[in-house]
């Protein structure tokens, strides 16, 4: 399995771990890179997660006017390490892109792992996830399925 580069954001972290899979991303992602505001709002440190900060503040203060803190800080460090980005806010997704960042979601993610054969099937973690109050709009459980074979 080929594991990618990524920074994560917080959402994706939460959502993972309410299910249960928190692993997948360190099993899909290496390195895989938070910076200390997502470690902040996410609570705790994977052994697999490096918490770097960005080291140009100044993009972060920028981005700070469209996004939260914890996605400017994390778009900045994916623009910085030239990675791609675990990110699901619909705005900070857009924004990241606008930069130039290639970005993938938490259902990417949850794809990725189906793919790697470490999950069998996407349908059920989608499922947990919704029941843990995380917002996945019903074209994209669809899409995501569609893409799955399921």
């Amino acid at each position: 399995m080929v594991k990618t580069a990524a920074v994560l954001d917080s959402t994706c972290l939460i959502g993972l771990e309410n299910i249960g899979r928190l692993d997948l991303a360190g099993s899909l992602l290496d390195p895989a890179y938070s910076p200390p505001a997502v470690e902040t709002e996410f609570g705790s440190r994977p052994t697999w997660l490096q918490v770097v900060e960005p080291a140009d503040k100044a993009p972060v203060a920028s981005l700070q006017m469209m996004v939260d803190a914890g996605e400017a800080a994390a778009i900045a460090l994916a623009v910085e390490k030239g990675v791609r980005i675990i990110l699901d806010d619909r705005k900070a997704r857009g924004v990241a892109m606008r930069l130039g960042v290639p970005v993938m979601g938490t259902v990417g993610l949850l794809l990725k792992a189906k793919e790697s054969g470490l999950i069998s099937s996407i349908g059920p973690h989608l499922e947990l996830l919704q029941a843990n109050h995380f917002h996945i709009g019903a074209e994209l459980v669809a899409e995501a399925r569609r893409l799955a074979g399921e």
